[in-house]
Parts: structure tokens; C-alpha cells; sequence
């Protein structure tokens, strides 16, 4: 019999007290060995987890009943986890969860922020990347970090530079605990950071939901989508158009955990909506008063998206050093911009094009850095009302949409 026993710095119950002075194996990380070391009994193995799956071993082999140790809830992003995995079926005794403590000591609801883990087992940081993306799209975020590449400093200086409120709390429940707080725009200061410990990001503006949501976190899909033009503010009709915008969204496929580009952005549409779905939009366009527009259009929409003002070819590096993009709509700009963009490898690449010089161009700049590409032209015909009262259909300008797109990276094994 395996018992998992979280803890969260209060008293152990009756139940978990028994389980450990009745186990012949232990595992946990050290100091919760230590912390509980008066109650295991003198004849039992201590575990210290350092390596999971060594521990994870040690105790299904065990030859009577065994305790493993977690911090807060071990079923929330938790150890109970890989044992299920490996058939064992533990019986749990819980702690308040990291997240709910931290939460609460800056006395704010979490049942609206969105809950994601950097802990992960590969080294290309796409672990950092998916969890940091997700917490920059939502005005409420919890960040479980992990030691070596993976704690606070990974992901402050971008929190802390999008306007976030920030606050780190380390070692929730323990004498020594500290929650630190990080005021919008300022630095991230260089400090060792205490383990455990938990990440909330939170938007000023928008801290407290103003109705509780009906699901944690991240709402989905929004209910529509590929809105009308106008839904938003555009310059003399310089917008990707509803059904264009559709197809494009399909292809670019935005969703919490990714950063998508809207590369000569005009009015933002494409990079407004697929905030609506929970990516990180980041939004490049050259004209200043464009520029206003996309943010006002974010605004109405209750989403952020970052804006870059500038040549979109001179931007794109600095850009994809802070956070390189999933996915890239190209709705302006010549083949230099289309050219910056490949040279970012995101997995995917969308392009609308009015002239039909530039498919073959573009067609095998994309073939050339790998992509498999594909394409469509879009000749949409809407209703429109005559005065006599009667129907009749009136045609937009066609436009191609070429997209291109390449295997995403294995994720991490669990």
C-alpha cells in the first residue's frame, strides 16, 4: 500500500501520521524528510527524491507500505501523477495546493487565472516558452517554476515589462517564507530565489474578473469568431476580411501556450483575435496611428497584444529574442519581411496576398527553408440588399492565402 502525503507547512493529520510510522519505505525531497522525520519509523528506507523515477522505484519495490511525500496537493501538477503512471493506485492525503496558499497571501480569487507548470524534461526551454506565453496572454496567472533554467528569472523580466504586477512566493508554509512583491515596469532584481516556489503574474486593470468565470482559467474558444470588420477600427478598409480571417486563424492555430505574429498588422485584427483564443499575439505595423488603433481594438476586445512600431524586418530579430513566435500571419510588407520571418523557423507560416506576382515568390522562399507549403484563393461573394428590397450578391477582391508549415518539436516526456 502507497500513501501519498502532501504538506504545506501545517501539523500532519492522525491519517498521515499513521502512514508514515507504518511505512517501510519514505520517499520526499529532503526537507520534507526532515520536516516529518519524527514520525517515520527508525526502521524504515529513506528516499530523498533527486531523481524521480529512481525514487519512484525504491518505492514500488518496497516490501510492506510506503509513503511518498509531495508539496501541497499531490494531484495538482504533482508526484501522484507518475505513480499513476506506473499502475500503482495510492491512496492521497492532501495539503492546501502551492498555488491556492499563494493566492491567498496576496489575497486575491484564483478561480479566473490560468495554472501553468515550467517544469519539464528537455533542455530547449520550449517548457519556459509555452508557460510564459500563456501567462502574458491572461490577466491572471500562477507559474509552477523549477530549479535550473526554469525559476523566477526566467520569467520576470517579461512579466515585469508587460505591465504585470508580479509576485513570487517562495517556501509557502515554511518559517522562512517570503512573498515578494513586483511593481509593473521595474527591474527584475538579480537574486537567489528560495525553492519551492510559485509565480503570480496578475494584470492591474483586470485583477478581479468582473462576474466568476464559470471555468478556471482560460475560457476557450471565444463564442465568435472571424468578426466582422467592423468589430474593429481599420484605416480605409486596410483589414484581413472576416473570411479571410477565418481560414488564416484555422491555419495559424492559436491557443494558451502559444506566440503568434501579426506581421503588418494594420487595424490588429488577425493578432486581436487570436488573443481571443488565449496565444500571445504580438503585433508589428510601421504606422503610428495604426498602431493606436490595434491598441484600442485589444482594448474593446479585453485582450492584450504586445505592439511593435517600426520596419517589420528591422523589429523581427529583437523580437523573436524575447519570445520566438509558433506561428506568423504575414499580411503586409515584401519578401525581405516574408524573409525574416522563415529565418525564425515558427512552425507555422500564413500569408495573405492580393498580387499574384508574389505566390510563386513566396511559394518557394517557404519550400526552400523546409516548409511543406499549400494555398488557397478566396473569392467571397456577400449578400447585399437592392432597392427594390430583392438580394443580390456583391464580390470582394480575391485573395491567396499560402501557408506553410513544419513538425513541431517532440515535447517533453513525462
Amino acid at each position: 500500500m502507497i500513501t501519498v502525503i502532501g504538506l504545506d507547512g501545517g501539523p500532519l493529520e492522525r491519517r498521515a501520521a499513521e502512514a508514515l510510522s507504518a511505512a517501510v519505505c519514505v520517499a520526499g525531497a529532503q526537507r520534507h524528510l526532515d520536516a516529518v522525520g519524527e514520525h517515520i519509523g527508525g526502521g524504515a528506507q529513506r528516499v530523498p527524491i533527486g531523481d524521480l523515477h529512481a525514487a519512484t522505484e525504491a518505492v514500488l519495490a518496497a516490501p510492506g507500505p510506503a509513503a511518498v511525500l509531495a508539496s501541497g496537493d499531490p494531484g495538482f501538477f504533482g508526484v501522484l501523477r507518475s505513480l499513476r503512471a506506473r499502475g500503482a493506485r495510492p491512496a492521497v492525503i492532501p495539503a492546501v495546493s502551492s498555488v491556492a496558499t499563494a493566492f491567498a497571501r496576496i489575497g486575491l480569487p484564483w478561480d479566473d487565472a490560468v495554472v501553468v507548470s515550467a517544469h519539464g524534461r528537455d533542455d530547449s526551454g520550449r517548457g519556459v516558452r509555452r508557460a510564459l506565453a500563456a501567462a502574458l496572454a491572461h490577466p491572471k496567472a500562477a507559474v509552477l517554476t523549477a530549479p535550473g533554467g526554469s525559476g523566477p528569472e526566467a520569467f520576470l523580466p517579461e512579466l515585469l515589462r508587460a505591465g504585470r504586477e508580479v509576485h513570487v512566493a517562495q517556501r509557502l508554509g515554511a518559517p522562512d517564507e517570503e512573498v515578494v512583491r513586483l511593481a509593473p515596469g521595474q527591474d527584475a532584481p538579480e537574486r537567489a530565489w528560495a525553492a519551492p516556489n510559485v509565480v503570480l503574474a496578475v494584470d492591474p486593470e483586470r485583477a478581479v474578473a468582473p462576474a466568476m468565470a464559470w471555468l478556471p482559467g482560460h475560457q476557450g474558444a471565444p463564442p465568435e469568431w472571424a468578426l466582422p470588420a467592423d468589430s474593429f477600427e481599420h484605416r480605409a478598409s486596410l483589414i484581413t476580411k472576416p473570411e479571410v480571417r477565418a481560414l488564416a486563424l484555422a491555419r495559424l492555430a492559436p491557443r494558451p501556450g502559444t506566440v503568434v505574429w501579426d506581421v503588418g498588422a494594420g487595424s490588429g485584427s488577425v493578432a486581436v483575435e487570436c488573443a481571443r483564443f488565449g496565444a500571445r499575439a504580438v503585433a508589428f505595423e510601421r504606422n503610428p496611428a495604426d498602431c493606436a488603433r490595434i491598441g484600442a481594438n485589444a482594448r474593446a476586445h479585453g485582450v492584450a497584444v504586445e505592439i511593435r512600431q517600426g520596419e517589420a524586418a528591422a523589429e523581427i530579430p529583437a523580437a523573436a529574442a524575447r519570445l520566438a513566435p509558433d506561428a506568423v500571419f504575414v499580411g503586409g510588407g515584401d519578401d525581405s519581411v516574408a524573409a525574416a520571418v522563415c529565418a525564425r523557423r515558427p512552425e507555422r507560416i500564413v500569408a495573405a496576398l492580393a498580387s499574384l506576382d508574389r505566390i510563386r515568390p513566396l511559394h518557394d522562399m517557404l519550400a526552400a527553408a523546409g516548409y511543406t507549403v499549400d494555398g488557397t484563393q478566396l473569392q467571397a461573394s456577400r449578400l447585399a440588399g437592392l432597392p427594390s428590397g430583392s438580394l443580390r450578391l456583391a464580390a470582394a477582391n480575391p485573395v491567396t492565402l499560402l501557408w506553410g508549415t513544419r513538425p513541431a518539436p517532440p515535447r517533453p516526456s513525462m
